[in-house]
């Protein structure tokens, strides 16, 4: 869609008809809600002033793109939003050539952007290009976005960053005074009476130029724009991230300007819709809701892991006051919201920050704490360095209590699960485990609470997969549970919750094959697999993760080292490539793995 020559008051009508539509799909579909409302009409005027057929459009985590993905042909599509073989809900290229990256990990955004504007510079197409960034406030709160800043203010290449600030995290907007302020910054003639200035103190000596630089930075303490000004980029704001006026003139002068800059707009998270406008967590990500009253239309009865996890751990912090624990800007997700409200100086949200979560946590476990370090999967991949250099190489007891392991459904490539144990299985003084219902998670976490080396545990996005089988034991160091013994000559063995999905597969066979629950993947239990091999052929391997490097490779692993061949292992993990988006059973189903699939798979075999 060309909106170059619409008027300001045709612009501010299809912002409203945007808004329209993104509740009307959301509120069908579910997705990203609060944060993409906010930040319509940003992407409105960065649509009006830049032209995303060739200026890179580099959105931080891309989850607020909605309008973007309108405003890009996508309307009538926009329909299929997060629904298996439909629109993607974060940015995409193979989507849209007016989407420049792909994102749905957080702090990315301003990195792209320098990379980005190097190759502008290389290509010498710096007259007709120029990187725009859209980076909200949470996505500060990670080193890598001052990474990235700290190198664009030293080479000073073109690009403008859009801080969309909707939780007024780093300053309050002050009125008229600072509208006035912000303009003025960003008007020509400022810019112009800057560099006049700096040239003319610059042939009268260092006194001179300090006596300017703090004439300069007291004018600009009435604006909360002083962090990145000392860090070389030029700063505009606050601006109303909801004036459409306003903002089309700041970035037009911001596009001018030839320089780093940073225009700070301050926005209202879910502006439209009045029932999640504001700083209402619940409304950052929904499932599907009823658009009149707000209120969720399904409700699972069934507890789910995430729960689980969040009740056995309270019910050890409360008789172990060593026990911490910390998660990155993900409380509600996690379940750490109320041991947070319950112990405030136990558990702590540091913010995007998984780095500095694990490190920090290692130091409380070499202070003698329990540390519990809560983040889902696909983010414990940002601080893996972390893990091994910080906890593993001095062999210090944090438990990694990893989330939304497996498939996660909608959210897609960038946050399927997949990966965990292949990435931590490699490393020396570790320990990786899992739980497969609601006893034998208890069990678990009343065995890493006592546990003194590093461990990881993983648990799925819901609920456990449902079946009938032997009540758990309590956990013992790379110790299995054998759960159906047979005469079969397959053995089913499941890892964390797929050994629901193993057991549900022999509900469905006539020859009905055993199961042994591996609870450990690292250390493996010999002596158990030892007698698996001699009385069972083929093995089958139900795990909801990579298939490189996991659960099935280290059955492999041990095979070898033990000399054992006439075993044959066949693994139902994930094959080598990346997980599309959709609900969860239909890219079950894509892939094969449904138990109906699974048991036709090895009956045909």
């Amino acid at each position: 869609m060309n909106i170059k020559n619409f008027t300001l008051s045709e612009l501010e009508a299809l912002s409203q008809k945007i808004r329209d539509r993104i509740l009307e799909v959301v509120s069908t579909n579910g997705g990203h809600l609060s944060s993409t409302l906010g930040a319509t009409e940003i992407i409105v005027a960065m649509h009006k002033v830049f032209d995303s057929t060739k200026d890179p459009f580099i959105f931080d985590v891309s989850h607020q793109s909605y309008a973007h993905k309108l405003l890009t042909d996508r309307w009538e599509e926009f329909t299929t939003l997060r629904q298996f073989n439909g629109l993607s809900g974060y940015t995409k290229p193979s989507e849209s050539a007016s989407d420049y990256f792909v994102a749905g990990h957080s702090s990315t955004s301003i990195s792209l952007g320098v990379g980005a504007a190097k190759a502008i510079a290389l290509k010498n197409e710096q007259e007709s290009r120029i990187p725009v960034v859209v980076i909200g406030d949470g996505a500060m709160s990670a080193g890598m976005a001052y990474e990235a800043l700290n190198e664009l203010g030293d080479r000073k290449y073109p690009m403008v960053i859009i801080l969309n600030d909707n939780e007024m995290s780093i300053a309050k907007p002050i009125g008229a005074i600072s509208r006035m302020l912000s303009s003025a910054m960003a008007s020509p003639f400022y810019q112009r009476f800057k560099r006049k200035t700096e040239q003319f103190v610059d042939n009268f000596g260092e006194g001179a130029h300090y006596l300017a630089k703090r004439f300069e930075e007291s004018f600009k303490l009435i604006t909360p724009g002083i962090l990145f000004e000392e860090m070389g980029i030029e700063y505009i704001g606050p601006v109303d991230g909801h004036d459409l006026k306003s903002l089309i003139e700041i970035l037009s002068m911001a596009k001018a300007m030839g320089k780093p800059v940073l225009v700070h707009v301050q926005t209202i998270k879910g502006k439209g819709y009045e029932i999640a406008e504001g700083k209402h967590e619940k409304w950052h990500g929904v499932s599907p809701f009823d658009l009149k009253s707000g209120t969720a239309n399904t409700k699972s009865s069934t507890k789910s892991a995430t729960q689980i996890y969040a009740d056995a751990l309270m019910e050890q912090a409360l008789k172990n006051e060593k026990i911490v624990g910390v998660t990155a800007a993900m409380p509600s997700g996690t379940g750490l919201t109320q041991l947070m409200e319950k112990f405030p100086d136990r558990f702590w949200d540091v913010a995007i920050a998984e780095q500095h979560a694990v490190t920090s946590m290692g130091a409380l476990a070499k202070e003698g704490f329990k540390p519990f370090c809560t983040i889902y999967s696909t983010f414990m991949q940002r601080g893996y360095d972390q893990v091994i250099h910080d906890v593993c190489l001095m062999d210090l007891p944090v438990v990694f209590a990893m989330d939304r392991a497996g498939i996660v459904g909608e959210d897609g490539e960038t946050h399927q699960g997949a990966f965990d144990i292949s990435f931590l299985r490699l490393i020396p003084n570790m320990t990786l485990c899992a739980p497969r219902d609601e006893k034998s998670f208890y069990h678990l976490i009343d065995y890493v609470a006592g546990y003194d080396r590093p461990c990881a545990i993983r648990y799925p996005r819901g609920s456990f997969l449902e079946a009938e089988l032997p009540e758990s034991v309590p956990y013992e160091t790379g110790k299995s549970q054998m759960l159906i013994s047979n005469d079969s000559n397959r053995l089913f063995i499941g890892y964390g919750s797929g050994v629901g999905r193993a057991a549900q597969t022999i509900e469905l066979m006539e020859d009905k094959p055993s199961l042994l629950d591996l609870r450990f993947v690292k250390p493996l239990d010999s002596d158990m697999l030892a007698q698996m091999a001699q009385k069972y052929k083929q093995w089958y391997v139900f795990s909801d993760s990579a298939r490189m490097g996991g659960v099935g490779s280290a059955l492999l692993e041990w095979l070898s080292e033990a000399k054992i061949t006439d075993v044959q292992v066949v693994s139902f993990e994930y094959a080598d490539e990346f997980i599309k988006h959709g609900n969860t059973k239909l890219v079950e189903e894509s892939l094969e793995l449904l138990p109906e699939q699974l048991a036709q798979r090895i009956i045909g075999a």
